[in-house]
């Protein structure tokens, strides 16, 4: 398996971070054609990322953070979620390889269909599931659930809601530094944009640090889904240090590659009723995806952004260059 490319970027991080290949890098750029907008829209595609095209930013964040929990010899990983987290399955389906334990913490969302089938993907995992309702219940059993998953002494590692930890943000990282990369290689112009939708903020956070390692001039557009956790710039800039930090203590030089204050723009609009309601917006724009661009989103996340992509085009507010949004969704 290939060295991450942050580990060649900084080859001083190669015996200090460890990192475990999950997928097969890079993932590819095209152009989306037939939309009609005044930008140039590009798709860096991360659908097909993982063991069998599992798919989706969420093992980026695994290949080190799980190699990370083996370092530390935990023998049970402790993450939370909503009914149809996403990040659930995966942390259950690739930590199971490595042999550790999983628990989930669940609070209720939205019911459809697709979160009824990820729920009986969960149920169907190997995890012990904790169904505790609420945010609020959830903080109040944190306690219970570290013991009750201790092995003696060890408690479990903690991943916080979909992987947004400094660890979990190098995954987004090293999909920033494929794009410098891609960019270099002529496989697309440089873009003005990076646009993402921000669910729990770690994409965005690693986005913004990995693009300026990269030497772009590109900047992160978030579109937030998500009204359940702290979201603003301020908190995903924080998310961005204390990432830099983790770097420097492990003895890298960023030779001043460090995001500035402007280095992510955050749009509220296209969240609609709260995480995981759908809007009338988002389903308009999954439908166009589809037909017109090839391009499978779905509902909680991927559809929004694509929605505020569009709708910020119309309004003639992507001036400036070239698109590139991260299809982050893994179908599955």
């Amino acid at each position: 398996m290939s060295a991450p490319l942050l580990h060649r970027r900084c080859p001083e991080l190669a015996g200090s971070l460890p990192f475990l290949r999950l997928g097969e890098a890079p993932t590819p750029v095209r152009r989306l054609t037939g939309l009609g907008t005044r930008a140039g829209v590009w798709v860096k595609d991360e659908s097909g990322y993982g063991d069998g095209g599992w798919g989706g930013n969420k093992v980026r964040k695994l290949e080190w953070l799980l190699p990370e929990a083996r370092r530390r010899g935990a023998r049970t990983i402790l993450t939370v979620g909503g009914l149809g987290t996403h990040w659930g399955l995966a942390v259950a389906r690739y930590a199971r390889e490595l042999g550790l334990g999983v628990a989930l913490g669940l609070i209720d969302q939205p019911v459809d269909a697709h979160v009824r089938a990820q729920l009986e993907r969960l149920r169907a995992s190997g995890a012990t599931l904790h169904f505790l309702r609420t945010r609020t219940r959830l903080v109040l059993a944190a306690p219970w659930l570290f013991a009750r998953h201790a092995h003696g002494l060890a408690l479990p590692y903690y991943l916080p809601a979909g992987g947004s930890s400094p660890h979990g943000t190098l995954g987004a990282v090293e999909i920033a530094l494929e794009l410098g990369a891609q960019v270099e290689a002529g496989e697309l112009p440089e873009p003005a944009w990076l646009m993402t939708a921000v669910g729990s903020g770690g994409t965005a956070a690693g986005l913004a640090l990995g693009l300026r390692l990269a030497g772009l001039r590109t900047r992160v557009l978030g579109v937030v889904v998500n009204d359940t956790l702290r979201l603003d710039s301020a908190a995903l800039l924080g998310l961005t240090r204390r990432t830099t930090d983790l770097l420097r203590a492990r003895g890298a030089d960023l030779d001043g590659a460090v995001p500035g204050p402007d280095a992510i723009r955050l749009e509220t609009a296209w969240l609609g009723d709260g995480y995981a309601h759908p809007t009338a917006a988002g389903d308009r724009a999954l439908d166009r995806a589809s037909a017109r661009a090839g391009l499978e989103l779905e509902r909680t996340y991927t559809a929004k952004a694509f929605a505020a992509l569009l709708d910020l085009d119309a309004a003639g507010r992507l001036d400036g260059g070239p698109v590139v949004f991260l299809q982050t969704h893994g179908p599955r």
